[in-house]
């Protein structure tokens, strides 16, 4: 499928998409993406994503080329001519392209650079996963300390991801100070005798959209959520673990660096958070 890619203001053949080899996300890793999901033709969490969008730019002084609602048309936009029924829209906004490299940021009145994509997956919301849990191996985490900023810079969470496919696992949890930080792409909890922990936000964690939806659902359904960071060894020994993302929704981890939990297969509290978190997001989506 040639699908069809906005470029600063056109969409375009993504075979004809072309982005200046000055641009600064190119080459300074200055830029900020967001990642929604799509499911049933509608946008999982927009308002949201929108919000963290603003946040990002913000803390990199990046001006937001667009309204809230002129993003929702290009989202929007981008579902109907791609024919999206599920899957994901990525959305990167860099400091754009000055006309040379340089360490010092542009003049403020260099145009953004403003790219969106899909990418289809059929029964997203179906994993088979989620029915069988995870395996996660535990990294040291290594990355700056602006972590809550959603950045392009993401070569140490891909070098993740295959520290844990080399290891047989399916991701890998970040440690610092023997704390756990979070996932590659994902938050990450563990749940004992009942009781939801996942660590507080700070600039230690990215702030994530479908986490702060999941911890509102689980408050409403009356279960017991403690943020606070907890160990490796603690999580092993936890009744079970899941993690959260745009993409995963409501993840179960089973194992960790080797180490089963509970009955080594998805638990009650993250089969439930993510029956709850699908139903109430299909219902807000627009």
């Amino acid at each position: 499928m040639n699908r069809t890619v906005y470029v600063n203001g056109d969409y375009l053949p993504e075979d004809q998409a072309k982005v200046s080899v000055f641009d600064r996300a190119f080459l300074m890793a200055d830029g900020v993406y967001e990642v929604t999901s799509v499911l049933g033709g509608k946008l999982i969490d927009f308002p949201g994503h929108l919000a963290r969008l603003q946040r990002s730019l913000d803390a990199l002084e990046i001006g937001n080329p667009h309204s809230d609602d002129d993003w929702l048309a290009i989202h929007r936009e981008m579902v109907a001519r791609n024919d999206l029924e599920d899957g994901m829209i990525y959305l990167q906004v860099s400091r754009g392209n000055p006309g040379d490299r340089d360490f010092a940021y542009p003049p403020a009145d260099t145009p953004p650079t403003v790219v969106l994509f899909t990418q289809s997956k059929p029964g997203l919301a179906d994993s088979a996963q989620a029915k069988t849990g995870m395996k996660v191996v535990t990294i040291p985490d290594i990355r700056w300390g602006r972590r809550d900023i959603k950045t392009v810079q993401l070569l140490y969470p891909s070098m993740g991801k295959m520290m844990a496919k080399k290891a047989g696992a399916d991701d890998a949890w970040m440690v610092e100070d023997e704390l756990v930080t979070e996932g590659t792409s994902n938050n990450a909890y563990i749940v004992k005798g009942g009781k939801i922990i996942t660590r507080g936000l700070s600039t230690d964690i990215l702030h994530g959209i479908t986490r702060a939806a999941v911890l509102r659902f689980a408050r409403e359904a009356q279960m017991e959520v403690e943020e606070r960071p907890f160990t490796v060894e603690e999580a092993q020994s936890a009744d079970e673990a899941f993690i959260t993302s745009a993409s995963a929704f409501v993840m179960p981890v089973v194992e960790i660096d080797g180490r089963a939990l509970g009955e080594g297969k998805p638990g009650p509290v993250a089969t439930r958070l993510r029956e709850i978190y699908l139903d109430e997001s299909r219902k807000a989506a627009i």
